[in-house]
């Protein structure tokens, strides 16, 4: 794909109609993949990770859409409590790693000391080199327990990063994504371009290593994220089993009862594009 600038020319983004239905496909393998997870008992962690605005969000979305929520979850987990402050630092992402036949996608994850910790100097000099010390150990741990672990960094160009920023700032449903600690992000570029590339070189393990994503063309990011995770986790279609649909028996003796006895949610929808009524003007009081 060709980039101007850094970012990617629009006429080179994936066409809408191309990616739904390629997105369909994948998605609809994503599902027999579960059930083969699900089935066999195995154990998938997927951790997502990048710059501010990259499009992590909106990839979990669509790999999550039509997986059975039974056994597939995400863990996007807040600041750290008091409590857990005090806890060895990898101990609140362990308790939530997959169990037999689960599927985990993490928004972020024990990560977050080599990146916007490092940065914003929110942990010390001795964390952090431990941090790159144990990380290692604690993933060849979890891969050599049966543990299938993914890990994915979406790579968002500045120019691009800056527009989607920018396109949150008057959207009233994205405007919660603009924090501080993002904004910072704009004039720390560099500062977190080192912090990656000091983080890559320690955690890049051939046992857990790291797939990057380039991600300035959205719908892009989402199909190779899929196609590449559906190409990693080995899995077999299952067959899925007969299932007839009975018959709806004949109403015998039940009334329902009547309709006033309940309480219903105002149907707001009914008046969508109906004509608004005028309000009548109230006659003049006389002085």
């Amino acid at each position: 794909m060709s980039k101007k600038n850094g970012t990617t020319s629009a006429r080179n983004r994936v066409a809408k109609k191309l990616y739904e239905a390629e997105l369909k496909r994948l998605q609809i393998e994503l599902v027999e993949m579960q059930q083969w997870v699900t089935s066999v008992g195995a154990r998938v962690l997927v951790i997502f990770e990048g710059r501010d605005a990259a499009g992590k969000g909106g990839a979990i979305k669509r790999v999550m859409q039509y997986l059975n929520p039974r056994h597939a979850r995400v863990v996007a987990l807040p600041q750290p409590t008091e409590r857990e402050r005090g806890q060895w630092y990898y101990q609140r992402y362990l308790e939530r790693l997959p169990t037999a036949g689960e599927i985990v996608l993490m928004d972020r994850s024990w990560y977050n000391r080599a990146g916007v910790e490092r940065v914003m100097g929110y942990s010390s000099e001795e964390e952090y080199q431990r941090f790159l010390r144990q990380t290692p150990v604690v993933e060849r741990l979890l891969v050599d327990d049966g543990i299938i672990v993914i890990k994915y960094w979406f790579s968002v160009s500045d120019e691009e990063q800056q527009a989607r920023f920018a396109s949150r700032l008057n959207d009233p449903m994205r405007r919660w994504k603009l924090s501080p600690t993002d904004l910072e992000s704009i004039v720390r570029w560099e500062d977190y371009s080192r912090a990656k590339d000091d983080m890559f070189a320690i955690t890049d393990i051939d046992e857990a290593p790291w797939w990057t994503i380039e991600s300035d063309d959205k719908r892009a990011a989402r199909l190779n994220v899929i196609s590449h995770l559906l190409s990693v986790v080995s899995h077999e279609r299952l067959e899925p089993e007969d299932v007839t649909i009975p018959d709806r028996p004949e109403v015998t003796d039940y009334v329902r009862p009547p309709r006033e006895q309940f309480r219903y949610v105002p149907d707001i929808a009914a008046e969508l594009g109906a004509p608004k009524k005028s309000k009548k003007k109230q006659p003049a009081k006389a002085a």
